[in-house]
């Protein structure tokens, strides 16, 4: 089930699956003297509690890039994932690698998230960071951050993310709001969903 949190539910195995929360991007940039806004690590958080507060689920898994940097890791915005992670601690959560997370790090092990390598097999679905193929499963992948453009009467446009289904792969959104997003083309037998 795609939903307008930017999550994918799995109502048959009570998990969710979100990709991309890259928590710590905002700070890592403004340690670097780039001026960007603050307070995106809790907004992040917050979506994710109404996301688990909509579904319910047993398991929650992160398809990558759930830390941006290794500046990431400061007591500041651990301290905030602790306290999250204690309001969910009901539910198993899991980690796999992406291309941030090998920089930023794993997680500290007090946050109870495990973390694996891709493809990590779940039932028929192959759970990833990158998008790949892989044999006999459905891939749901995240890193591209897809977005599709709609253009409406007149000149006007809107820029949303999206949903990616491509034959076996399921290209989820950008959770994070501060990450961006890539401009997809869908293909003939290809679809977009996007966000609203």
């Amino acid at each position: 089930m795609l939903s307008h949190h930017k999550v994918v539910f799995d109502p048959l195995r009570r998990a969710l699956f979100v990709a991309d929360v890259h928590l710590g991007k905002a700070a890592t940039f403004r340690s670097l003297g780039v001026p960007v806004p603050a307070g995106t690590t809790q907004e992040n958080l917050d979506r994710l509690s109404l996301a688990i507060n909509a579904f319910k689920p047993e398991s929650l898994c992160f398809l990558g890039d759930l830390l941006h940097a290794k500046a990431a890791q400061n007591s500041e915005l651990l301290g905030k994932l602790m306290l999250w992670r204690a309001q969910h601690a009901e539910i198993e959560m899991t980690l796999v690698r992406g291309n941030h997370d090998s920089k930023a790090g794993d997680p500290p092990a007090a946050l109870s998230i495990s973390v694996v390598e891709e493809p990590f097999m779940l039932g028929g679905f192959a759970l990833c960071h990158h998008p790949q193929q892989v044999a006999n499963a459905l891939v749901l992948a995240g890193h591209e951050h897809p977005v599709v453009v709609l253009n409406g009467k007149g000149r006007s446009r809107a820029r949303l993310p999206c949903f990616y289904l491509k034959t076996d792969q399921l290209i989820l959104p950008s959770f994070g709001s501060f990450t961006g997003g890539y401009s997809v083309n869908p293909r003939a037998g290809e679809a977009v969903f996007p966000v609203v």
